[in-house]
């Protein structure tokens, strides 16, 4: 199927490569849908729903039927498409969604099925009976879901992460920006050209245009290396922007080694770019939509601009008998590139009226449609419709074109809409969407060579002035200048399934069933259909379904409305937007200074608030996480524990106002508060909702450190923000914060003031430091932090050092402690003391709970205002039927107790009707001997001693237990004080 003296590949390099374990010859510059093209190889896919064989669609990253995959193993990367995958030597592509062959695809048989499968049907078919939903329509659903499949071995590929900065993005390196990009370049200013192509030139490389007197695809190479060689500006191919953010902020997906045999040593993948830019020209082309008629998705039915884009950049005919159906004169263009290059052309469909078409030497069907097709995996003809009757044209490829679609999705991530312009029957960019951003040539409407260029021309300009350059004199060149016309024609109507989204498997008859269920909304008619929820987003499909859906609905388009375009433009692999944390999980690490004495120690770590603590600390000997545990806890309770607790948020306060803005955002009163002196504070939100708590030291009149709880230090950090800049912007005060800053140990048990004095270079005594003092201190002439404050219920403190020093300290602590009878505490001791001495963490204070349900409704001051206080003081946040904290112990002859298990009346049916509460946390107690327990049940401080039910229907447990005071060890605070 090539096509002589065609194309831009290098006919000079040939290519072998594989699809479906059958090898197949392309050319260096060759996509797999070009040279699957060239081999004759038509049907590439299977549809999402009904399995129908498919074929390429489009040439570019639009695609929605060619998804393959590509590698194998490790390598395995599913839903390529073939219309951007380069083709190498050694290249593996398998088609996806089919079984056992795609030719012969059993799950085909759904397209038999299609009466029952229509739009909406998952809401109707899969209700009844209840019992079937688990055992047999969710376990058939889930299997049948999905495209392509990783492997769900370790990726061993390597993806980065790069930032670049501009004073000028352009997006998209067509002929609107490539003359911006001259232009720019040329007064001085650092541009940025970014487009997703391996060759720059967009439409320009797959057209036959004239640009002064050469080629198209000439001017453009002349451009690119004129641009290449000046010093301010910058060219990324085969690079997609894919979203639009906040300040000139951009995000970009290169694909730097998918098109290569072999990496070089050390480079990656795909790298994932953060963009900033001062100014941005979106040029990003339009994207040619299809029309919906009977059959218009059979292999071989493709768009009349890809179809000109493979004969004309790779030199394929995609057809031998190529028919061309329209509305605009583009349409008409493909015909005339197809006889100019020897193909022959079985008819030209215009459903214009008159269109006028001279000397083609093919039949020309005016007032015409395209009603039907045939051929099961390959078109093998067409059913014309028009004044005169039907007719039947033999064809094996229709390049249909139902106009073009400027590319508005980057002007719409942040929430912008667009403009509906009836002369083009599209759908424009809206100035000042993205702020810093303009649209110019194609996507904002200027479908003509001379008019892009003059629009990324003056849209440089305009860019240049506006950042403080000048211009130098750029003369625009000679290209043509013909009149878009178009006739809008979405949909043809008659018998048969007219496809608008080809991946999900929409017709027009679904758009209209769901305006008759009344889902009239553009985007309740997208997720009732799935219309333009595939991995195309609806690029080809959108604006025809919402013409469809404003037809149905009786409305005009503008009217009915676009749906929401969102971040990313084209799929984005989340290893590429997470590199450099390959195998860890997507969410950052976050190490204390002392992570690698931990390990050393061979503690397991555990994410808290995405820091990596130490679990526990085995010894020889032990062989459970409990024997470690129950140890650990005696250590604090009978002699000295050291515990890194640098995790909890600290925030540095400081201002004349600190001791009232303080005051604001707590319960209680700060102001009162003495220099070297530490408080406990409860947090609100607005809502009267427990926020956080934590400790409050106050280091000097002006100066403060608050400690948050580790997982909501951000969020504690950001509501001060908002505080100060919403709600108090008249306070004279600044916060920092310092938890990077600070190295911090708890010291806790009966000997940590005689652990502590081995190491500080001033001691201390119960006068000097009683409970909760604070203060400065050292060690080994280091300057640094004490803390009298307890989280275990023991006489402890906290010692912070610069973190520099973390190590050094924490290994000094648990040396010291070791030949105390001590030594070092892990996660689960901590969460076991704390629970035996009713402290509370965000299990309990978990966004639901107030100051009345965890007992701390005497802590709102009622001699001050503060956040949140009006409405924890609304009556049913204060009912005392609520459910409050208690503690729980076993009575029965189960002792087990599960974090998550409900409470309910002894003898009362555990279903939801009967929930009396819920359990938030549970240990074993090696100070009690028993299992404990923190809950809330209703009404639960005037219920001590009742004996209740837990059950955890997860697990299968149940328990009975005892109703009890949240404080199980030294409810008097002897040992904390003491």
């Amino acid at each position: 199927m090539r096509v002589d003296d065609k194309g831009l590949i290098d006919r000079s390099r040939p290519v072998r490569f594989q699809f479906d374990t059958i090898g197949y010859s392309g050319f260096e510059g060759d996509t797999v849908a070009s040279a699957l093209l060239a081999n004759g190889q038509r049907l590439m896919g299977r549809s999402f729903k009904y399995h129908r064989p498919r074929g390429v669609l489009t040439a570019g990253s639009e695609e929605p039927n060619a998804l393959v995959t590509v590698g194998r193993g490790a390598a395995q990367e599913p839903n390529v498409r073939a219309t951007v995958q380069e083709i190498h030597s050694g290249l593996d592509v398998r088609s996806q969604n089919a079984w056992p062959s795609l030719k012969t695809d059993v799950m085909s048989l759904n397209d038999l099925a299609w009466p029952f499968l229509g739009a909406g049907f998952y809401y109707k078919t899969f209700m009844w009976p209840k019992a079937f939903w688990e055992k047999l329509y969710e376990p058939v659903i889930r299997r049948a879901a999905g495209l392509g499949a990783l492997s769900g071995r370790h990726n061993r590929d390597k993806y980065e992460r790069a930032y670049a900065f501009c004073d000028l993005l352009i997006i998209g390196a067509g002929p609107a920006g490539l003359m911006a990009a001259l232009v720019a370049g040329r007064a001085g200013v650092d541009v940025l050209v970014v487009d997703e192509d391996r060759v720059m030139g967009g439409r320009l490389n797959a057209e036959t245009y004239v640009i002064d007197a050469e080629p198209g695809s000439a001017w453009a190479a002349a451009v690119v290396a004129e641009l290449q060689g000046m010093a301010n500006v910058r060219l990324m191919t085969r690079t997609t922007v894919t979203g639009a953010y906040d300040q000139g902020t951009y995000a970009a997906l290169e694909r730097v080694s998918s098109h290569l045999p072999e990496r070089a040593d050390g480079a990656p993948l795909e790298t994932f770019w953060r963009i900033v830019a001062r100014r941005a020209i979106l040029a990003s082309g339009a994207l040619e939509r299809p029309v919906a008629f009977a059959d218009n998705d059979r292999p071989g039915i493709m768009m009349a601009g890809a179809v000109r884009a493979y004969l004309n950049r790779w030199g394929v005919a995609p057809g031998q008998r190529v028919a061309v159906f329209g509305n605009n004169d583009d349409a008409h263009r493909t015909a005339t590139d197809l006889v100019e290059a020897g193909v022959e052309v079985a008819g030209l469909i215009d459903s214009r009226p008159g269109a006028q078409v001279t000397g083609t030497g093919f039949p020309v069907y005016t007032s015409s449609v395209v009603a039907g097709s045939t051929g099961r995996h390959g078109l093998t003809g067409i059913a014309v419709q028009g004044p005169n009757g039907h007719h039947r044209v033999e064809a094996d490829c229709l390049a249909m074109s139902g106009g073009w679609n400027p590319t508005v999705h980057l002007t719409c991530h942040m929430n912008g809409r667009p403009t509906w312009r009836e002369d083009i029957a599209g759908f424009v960019p809206t100035p000042g969407s993205v702020p810093g951003l303009v649209a110019a040539g194609a996507c904002n409407g200027d479908f003509s060579t001379a008019a892009c260029l003059a629009a990324g021309s003056a849209a440089a300009k305009a860019v240049v002035k506006d950042l403080g350059g000048k211009t130098t004199r750029v003369s625009l060149p000679d290209a043509e200048d013909k009149a878009y016309q178009i006739a809008p024609l979405w949909a043809v109507p008659g018998k048969g399934r007219a496809w608008l989204d080809f991946q999900n498997d929409v017709t027009v008859k679904d758009v209209k069933q769901a305006a008759t269920e009344n889902f009239r909304s553009v985007e309740h008619m997208k997720r009732y259909t799935t219309q333009g929820m595939a991995t195309d987003q609806g690029k080809n499909s959108n604006v025809a379904a919402l013409a469809v859906l404003a037809d149905a609905t009786g409305r005009a388009i503008p009217e009915t409305g676009t749906t929401t375009f969102r971040p990313p433009y084209t799929p984005v692999s989340i290893a590429a937007m997470g590199a450099g944390a390959q195998g860890a999980g997507f969410a950052p690490q976050r190490y204390t200074t002392s992570h690698a004495v931990s390990v050393e120690m061979g503690a397991p770590m555990i994410e808290a608030g995405l820091w990596y603590r130490p679990g526990y600390f085995p010894r020889k000997g032990e062989t459970t996480w409990r024997q470690a545990c129950d140890r650990e806890v005696e250590y604090v309770r009978e002699a000295v524990g050291v515990c890194d607790v640098s995790t909890l948020g600290k925030i540095d306060i400081q201002g004349p106002d600190a001791a009232a803005f303080l005051d604001f955002v707590y319960t209680n009163t700060f102001s009162t508060l003495k220099v070297g002196r530490v408080r406990y504070g409860l947090m609100l939100r607005e809502d009267g909702h427990v926020m956080d708590d934590g400790t409050t030291a106050r280091l000097g009149e002006q100066h403060f450190v608050m400690t948050t709880t580790t997982a909501a230090a951000g969020n504690v950090m950001r509501h001060l923000e908002f505080v100060h800049q919403v709600l108090r912007p008249e306070f004279d005060v600044r916060f920092t914060s310092v938890t990077e800053q600070w190295a911090q140990f708890a010291v806790a048990g009966p000997r940590s003031r005689e652990l502590l004095n081995d190491i500080l270079d001033a001691p201390i005594d119960k006068d000097s430091w009683p409970f909760m003092a604070c203060g400065e201190t050292s060690v080994a002439g280091i300057a640094g932090r004490l803390f009298r404050i307890s989280f275990s219920g023991e006489h402890a403190y906290e010692v912070a050092l610069p973190s520099r020093y973390g190590e050094s300290l924490f290994r000094l602590l648990v040396k010291r402690a070791e030949s105390l009878s001590g030594g070092a505490y892990g996660m689960e001791a901590l969460n076991v003391l704390r629970i035996e001495k009713g402290h509370i963490t965000h299990a309990e204070i978990h966004g639901r709970t107030t100051a009345f349900d965890i007992g701390f409704a005497r802590m709102i001051s009622t001699k001050k205002d503060c956040i949140g206080k009006t409405m924890a003081a609304r009556e049913g946040m204060v009912d005392p039927m609520r459910e409050r904290l208690v503690g729980l112990k076993p009575v029965g002859p189960v002792k087990q107790l599960t974090a998550g298990a409900h409470v309910f009346e002894r003898g009362a049916a555990a279903i939801r009707e009967n929930d009396r509460g819920y359990v938030t946390s549970v240990a074993f107690s090696p100070t009690l001997g028993h299992s404990i327990g923190l809950a809330f049940v209703r009404g639960g401080p005037e219920r001590l001693g009742d004996v209740m039910r837990v059950v955890d229907h997860l697990r299968d447990i149940e328990t009975d237990v005892e109703i009890c005071a949240p404080v199980f060890v030294d409810p008097d605070g002897g040992r904390t004080r003491g």
